[in-house]
């Protein structure tokens, strides 16, 4: 009696187990792909939020230097740059490649964010 398990001569036999081993690391890749994004992403929102909070204090009257160190403590790394536009004090948050590095590698990111002169 022949057992059905060896020497069936199928030609697709096996064949489960290879398409598993092209596939598993395709689907770690695009696993991959999708939380870099959701980092880069987030890392977006906090240099929104760092530009948000130095346009602020800047707009209070605070010194570039005050708001450079909130920066700091939200997002190390991250550099401001002001720029006035009448009574309206803009400032331009970017970060380096380290702050922001993702699967694809390094990704440059910049915000900006305006606020009232005065306060008013």
């Amino acid at each position: 009696m022949r057992s059905p398990s060896r020497g069936d001569g199928s030609p697709d036999r096996g064949s489960v187990t290879a398409e598993f081993a092209v596939v598993i690391p395709a689907v770690v890749l695009v696993l991959g792909l999708c939380l870099s994004g959701l980092q880069l992403a987030g890392a977006q929102l906090m240099l929104q939020q760092v530009a948000a909070s130095a346009a602020r204090a800047l707009a209070r009257g605070e010194d570039l230097g005050t708001a450079g160190r909130l920066a700091a403590r939200l997002a190390p790394g991250a550099m401001l740059s002001e720029e006035g536009q009448g009574s309206v004090v803009c400032v331009r948050a970017s970060s380096s490649g380290s702050v922001a590095r993702g699967l694809l590698g390094a990704v440059s990111l910049s915000a900006r964010s305006c606020a009232l002169a005065g306060g008013r």
